[in-house]
């Protein structure tokens, strides 16, 4: 049976993203309720909730949101200007498909959605850019984090043991972060090495219209993305700090920067998918912290707060802002 036009529009524009809220929503209480000591870490965490300092954690996570749509805007300035709101809507609709996809990925979809359908194909390209770039940051501060912490002797005394090796586990780390630290770098501010490779191949040149986009950031626009990028990951490593403090997780705040930049360097290498992430949160963060401190209790906690304030509730909200979005548009 034929499907007519209308019908394929009515989907896209009317199921599409219902059922895109559904998934999302029953995927994070799948997420959730499949977490060990979860009973323990939500009673941690409405004990703590008139705490001040989780205002201030909410907080920054409008300024982490709303500096990633400085970004977006920036990058689609080429492409069709968006307002402030425009963009923050669509990093909010990216942040809530990628809950779904393998190494936030869906992150290309949400945010495309947002723009004119002329202009999706090219916005991958500038998706791909901003997060490469903030991807550098996370990759180049991580490394620095490893070499800080090769030099701790508690941490490297107590490391081993937690993972069940030596040092090369650190140096296997340190080593490929730095192999796509030097790829990032390269793409970044040698696009025209990737053009011109892309040119070179036959099959891959019908898309060279779609790439050329990353041309046309010049040095101005790159040093100001990189720089929203390094506000950002700050961002990051501050609320980290701060819901450590509200679950009263001892450690000396130096160490503790050190701790989440390797945290951060370690979650941006290992592959992951939206439902598995938060366990791997858990498991990475009491590797790393459960060496200095043993509030086994709160440092989970920490992990599932910072979880559910910087993506669960961005996450929804982007969901919301999806269930308005009409994917193809309709003749008058």
């Amino acid at each position: 049976m034929k499907v007519s036009n209308k019908s394929i529009k009515f989907i896209f524009n009317y199921v599409l993203g219902p059922l895109i809220f559904v998934l999302l929503t029953w995927s994070l209480y799948v997420q959730i309720m499949q977490q060990p000591n979860l009973e323990l870490r939500w009673r941690q965490i409405v004990e703590t909730r008139k705490n001040p300092l989780l205002g201030l954690i909410f907080l920054l996570m409008l300024v982490n949101w709303g500096i990633e749509g400085l970004k977006w805007k920036m990058l689609t300035k080429p492409l069709e200007r968006l307002s402030f709101f425009g963009a923050f809507r669509s990093v909010l609709a990216g942040c809530s498909i990628t809950m779904l996809m393998p190494n936030r990925t869906g992150e290309f979809g949400g945010r495309l959605l947002f723009l004119q359908p002329q202009n999706r194909l090219a916005g991958i390209s500038a998706t791909i850019m901003g997060s490469m770039n903030q991807l550098m940051i996370t990759l180049f501060v991580g490394g620095i984090g490893m070499i800080v912490l090769h030099n701790n002797p508690i941490f490297l005394s107590k490391l081993p043991q937690v993972v069940g090796t030596d040092s090369s586990f650190q140096f296997l780390l340190l080593g490929s972060s730095g192999f796509i630290l030097f790829f990032l770098i390269v793409f970044i501010f040698k696009t025209q090495w990737i053009l011109w490779g892309i040119k070179k191949v036959k099959w891959l040149r019908g898309v060279v219209k779609y790439v050329e986009i990353i041309e046309r950031y010049g040095g101005k626009v790159l040093l100001m993305l990189t720089t929203y990028s390094i506000l950002r990951y700050f961002v990051f490593i501050l609320q980290y700090i701060l819901m450590m403090q509200v679950m009263q997780v001892n450690i000396d705040s130096n160490l503790q920067f050190w701790l989440l930049t390797v945290f951060y360097l370690v979650m941006a290498v290992i592959p992951t998918i939206g439902f598995t992430e938060l366990p791997i949160r858990g498991s990475v963060s009491m590797l790393l912290f459960g060496i200095f401190s043993t509030n086994a209790i709160g440092i989970q906690a920490a992990s599932f707060g910072i979880w559910l304030i910087n993506l669960v509730i961005p996450a929804l909200a982007g969901g919301f802002f999806i269930l308005g979005v009409k994917l193809m548009k309709e003749k008058k």
